[in-house]
């Protein structure tokens, strides 16, 4: 999932209050599809739903197909094709074709199975749903569990849902982090551009001149020491970590708490001498060449960028191909 929603939660707390759920779930598009692969919608026994397969195409036929899952309480997948005149009522210029798969709580999906998903999602660690749409057996996968033929590394970079022959994977990553310090003029972009992108983003600087909500409406700022304040925040394999004061009082203890943790990026303002300078001083801390090989210096890729808005775009670019690409 590439963002954090409550459609599994919803579904639990539904058949939990009794009214019965279902979740139905796009496995597979063709064309111009509404929705991306992994799109959920939550169907309850009173027909409440929550969330979307195809931006309002085709969700009445779905919601007629969950009530009867719910009625007989076996999972089915289901093929629909999305016209041209459909597809443009929901924003797109031409129709496609999407394959839904529908799952009942309880009689298809185990609850025990999906609280588990839940007690995941809630705790910020990054599972996968697989089913076998053949013999309709199910499991929730880490990333560290043997999966062979899942693909499972670069599903989870990519947040790549998807059909693997007969066995449909369910990506489910907790949502995006990033962790800016220093509130520099580079920053004001920056942090527009991280939430623009799915990020949820927060800024950290102990100046409160710098780090003030004049400088900054609207954004989370954090006025505490960065080693604090990333302690605080948590710093886990969806967190980008970047500095911008190339002030060492500031950055260097964000530095080495990013360089502890699996942040999957950390990026580091400064020349190249800079950067050198900083390198010695990490070394003497005890950080190995390649701990400190993780950092992205001179930030941001190289475009030959020149104002704050243009190096934030190097910035969002290259933490973009890290996340994607490794």
């Amino acid at each position: 999932m590439t963002a954090f929603d409550d459609i599994p939660e919803t579904a639990l707390a539904w058949h939990r209050a009794g009214k019965g759920a279902a979740l139905a779930t796009v496995v597979e598009t063709w064309g111009s599809a509404p929705r991306p692969v992994g799109s959920q919608l939550a169907i309850s026994g009173a027909g409440e739903i929550a969330g979307s397969v195809s931006g309002g195409c085709v969700e009445g036929a779905v919601i007629v197909e969950a009530l009867e899952a719910l009625e007989d309480g076996r999972p089915r997948i289901l093929d629909y094709g999305v016209s041209d005149d459909e597809a443009f009522a929901v924003g797109l210029a031409c129709g496609g074709t999407i394959r839904v798969m529908v799952e009942p709580v309880g009689g298809s999906i185990p609850e025990t199975m999906l609280v588990d998903l839940v007690d995941a999602r809630s705790a910020r660690r990054r599972v996968a749903y697989v089913v076998d749409t053949g013999s309709w057996q199910r499991r929730l996968v880490a990333p560290g569990d043997a999966a062979p033929g899942l693909d499972l590394p670069e599903r989870f970079r990519g947040d790549r849902s998807g059909f693997q022959e007969a066995v449909f994977v369910a990506v489910y990553n907790p949502p995006l982090r990033m962790a800016v310090v220093g509130a520099v003029h580079i920053a004001q972009p920056l942090m527009q551009m991280a939430r623009l992108a799915g990020y949820d983003a927060v800024l950290i600087d102990p100046r409160e001149a710098f780090g003030s909500a004049a400088r900054f409406p609207g954004e989370t700022i954090v006025q505490d020491w960065p080693d604090e304040a990333l302690a605080a925040h948590g710093l886990d394999a969806r967190t980008a970590v970047v500095t911008l004061t190339h002030d060492p009082k500031l950055d260097d203890p964000a530095i080495k708490a990013a360089l502890r943790s699996e942040v999957f990026y950390l990026g580091c303002l400064g020349s190249t001498r800079t950067h050198a300078k900083r390198v010695a001083r990490l070394t003497e801390a005890g950080f190995s060449e390649e701990d400190i090989a993780r950092i992205h210096a001179p930030v941001g890729l190289d475009i030959g960028a020149r104002s704050p808005a243009e190096i934030a775009v190097a910035v969002m670019a290259e933490i973009t191909q890290t996340l994607r690409r490794g």
